[in-house]
């Protein structure tokens, strides 16, 4: 790469589980290094991370914040994600970004599980990332099963860069696990040296053999001095932390307390020592794009209320000024944020991370570039939608203002979708749950004055029939004046097998219906399928048209497929009509020490399971494959979090029509009223 990135900047994510302290832990890491004179709080919603008007609300993270500081002589931009696992795309797009990520998580050991799915993301990536175990004042189990806890989840091993001195449930200081220096925590002021507590000796000797073995794996000389029971230098141990952590083969462990400023200057001490620089980083990522012309990649979209579209972007390659043109588009300004501060620039440089305004029709995860063709870099998969909502604007005049702002919102949140579902002519929102959705309806509320009602989407259900009706007769006469209406034919109605859908046919013979009224005996036919006796579709039958009758001056097209409604409701009801429900063919991902619950829940849900096995990849996580009826999955990705601790979640896919069991039937018909669809719950 010719274009030198800029010396002395890292991007660095904040992620971690909801309520572990990300956004508190953001805030000190600007109070330390004098972004802010302040510090906010997430209890009085005025946080540099929630910003946002929804996270105020609600007093938790909805979307990534980003954040520039500096710290001696480095430029930080810090990204803060969100931690709830209904907003887990933000912190993917966010996380391809970034040189390294914090994981922040408290120690408590029956939650580390939490972190599985991020560390699994983390080592897919190959993201450099550090631990910060949090919350340490209210510790009250050993430092060394929260470290073995946190083993157990990760792939890559972790070792312990620090070890707390924790007098009660207080943290008063820590031990640094290369030097072996012991210092003493001051309320906002940096930690002291003092001398080494004797009381944790054997312990800290434990942690640091085993920080020195894991480093060993990867240094044959170190190896080597542990062998002949040489102390290694600090230099080296520290050259191996920033060598191993920037090909993310070892997860460096802090402990501290963001509330109270501890343990946050020695983190930012190692992420300036050991943090891979964003050289580093753009060569792994770009390692097959040759030249120097500039290259970004949109890693988040905000529609701000004032400032229109902003763009935030990792820069890659080269240098963007103000007015670039990108992908055809010329840029409005380029920003450094703190939260909804922005500070233009006129100009920065491979490896910062910035907002441009104005990239009209350019989504998040798109790469840009001044040159006409580039190889777009990847980007992270998109979550599948697993919660819904049907929605209505309160405003009927609304309806038509609704496509434009779904349209913004679902290129700020690429985790939602929407659709306007064809049985049941409902617009479907689409989302990853519960609070998801209502975020987003607060947006459509604040930023496009869209209020809306909702509701459960109607369930598609369809009906089909069960017997065969040998011939059934319709006649449509009418005689109003001048020429009459006149049709009149047989038709035979058979059910078909289960997924056939529709078929027409005729057997007519010596033109007893002529040629040119048949298309109209279809047509009539297909009308009545729309809405059947039971007040849904109907569908995997046949209708053949084996007889009628004509008259030379009164009979048209329209008099037949009249003749053909009035023959399909007399025979309809004969031929057993019964309730069809969709089943949807689901797959479970969940650890294992919740499959028993899984299958349960499943079950409980009228699912029939398939099968379960180890899930590729995932050691101690399984797969669970079920039928389960599309009437039982409104609320299903609910249950299963709060089963396995929010990480469990599953894929899903139409399969079949089944009979809907009969007393079950019963309910839905009466809900329906025998018109419209019925949710069937």
């Amino acid at each position: 790469m010719n274009e030198k990135v800029k010396s002395g900047s890292r991007n660095v994510a904040i992620v971690g589980p909801y309520l572990s302290g990300k956004t508190t832990l953001l805030e000190s890491l600007l109070f330390v290094t004098g972004a802010i004179s302040r510090k906010g709080s997430v209890k009085d919603s005025n946080t540099v991370g929630d910003s946002a008007a929804e996270s105020r609300d609600r007093h938790m993270s909805v979307e990534v914040s980003a954040a520039s500081t500096e710290y001696n002589g480095t430029r930080f931009t810090f990204i803060d994600c969100p931690g709830s696992v209904e907003f887990a795309q933000e912190t993917y797009n966010a996380l391809i970004g970034v040189d390294a990520a914090i994981v922040v998580c408290e120690p408590i050991r029956e939650r580390v599980l939490t972190l599985a799915p991020l560390f699994k993301f983390l080592d897919d990536w190959e993201i450099p990332h550090l631990v910060f175990v949090n919350k340490m004042d209210r510790a009250n189990i050993h430092v060394l099963e929260t470290l073995h806890a946190l083993k157990a989840v990760s792939s890559r091993p972790l070792v312990a860069h620090q070890y707390p001195i924790v007098q009660g449930e207080q943290l008063t200081g820590f031990i640094d696990m290369v030097s072996e220096q012991a210092y003493k925590y001051h309320p906002g002021a940096p930690a002291d040296p003092i001398p080494f507590p004797e009381s944790l000796k054997e312990e800290e000797h434990i942690a640091r053999a085993e920080m020195l073995e894991a480093l060993a794996n990867f240094d044959d000389h170190l190896l080597e001095e542990l062998l002949e029971d040489i102390e290694p230098p600090q230099e080296e141990i520290l050259k191996d932390l920033k060598m191993e952590l920037g090909a993310d083969l070892v997860v460096p462990v802090f402990f501290g307390v963001a509330e109270q400023d501890y343990g946050v200057r020695p983190l930012l001490e190692a992420l300036l020592r050991e943090a891979p620089e964003p050289e580093t980083t753009a060569e792994r990522r770009l390692k097959n794009l040759k030249g120097d012309t500039p290259i970004a990649q949109v890693l988040k979209t905000y529609y701000t209320p004032q400032g229109g579209k902003l763009s935030l972007v990792r820069v890659w390659r080269g240098k963007l000024t103000d007015g670039l043109v990108l992908n055809g588009i010329r840029t409005g300004g380029i920003y450094r944020l703190i939260g909804q501060q922005q500070q233009f620039v006129n100009e920065v440089f491979a490896g910062e991370i910035v907002a441009l305004s104005r990239l009209e029709g350019i989504k998040t995860g798109d790469t840009i570039s001044t040159e006409q063709r580039v190889i777009e870099l990847p980007k992270a998969a998109q979550l599948e939608p697993v919660y819904a909502l049907a929605i209505t604007p309160e405003k009927r005049n609304d309806e038509v203002k609704l496509s434009g702002a779904i349209t913004k919102l679902l290129e700020e949140d690429s985790s939602l979708a929407w659709e306007q579902h064809g049985d049941t002519h409902e617009v479907i929102l689409w989302g990853q749950g519960e609070i998801h959705l209502q975020v987003t309806l607060d947006r459509l509320r604040r930023k496009y004055n869209l209020p809306m009602t909702t509701h459960l989407p109607q369930v598609p259900y369809k009906e089909t029939i069960r017997k065969t009706v040998a011939s059934v007769h319709g006649r449509y006469k009418h005689q109003s004046g001048g020429h009459g209406q006149f049709g009149d034919v047989f038709l035979e109605i058979k059910p078909l097998p289960r997924g056939t859908g529709f078929n027409f046919n005729e057997t007519i013979v010596g033109g007893v219906v002529p040629r040119q009224y048949i298309p109209g005996v279809e047509m009539g036919v297909r009308e009545f399928l729309t809405h059947g006796p039971l007040g849904f579709p109907l569908v995997d039958l046949a209708v053949t048209l084996t007889n009628g009758s004509y008259h030379s001056v009164d009979s048209s097209e329209q008099a037949f497929k009249q003749a053909a409604r009035l023959a399909m409701q007399t025979g309809i009801p004969q031929a057993e009509p019964t309730l069809l429900e969709p089943i949807l063919r689901i797959e479970v991902t969940t650890p294992s020490e919740f499959t028993s619950k899984v299958l349960q829940l499943l079950s409980g849900r009228r699912g029939q399971i398939l099968g379960y096995e180890g899930k590729n990849d995932w050691q101690g996580w399984d797969n669970v494959s079920a039928y389960l009826p599309q009437a039982e999955m409104q609320n299903f990705i609910v249950e299963l979090r709060s089963l396995t601790l929010g990480v469990g979640s599953f894929h899903w896919e139409y399969d079949h029509l089944q009979e809907v069991p009969e007393k079950l039937a019963e309910r839905v018909i009466q809900s329906n009223g025998n018109g419209g669809n019925g949710n069937g719950k």
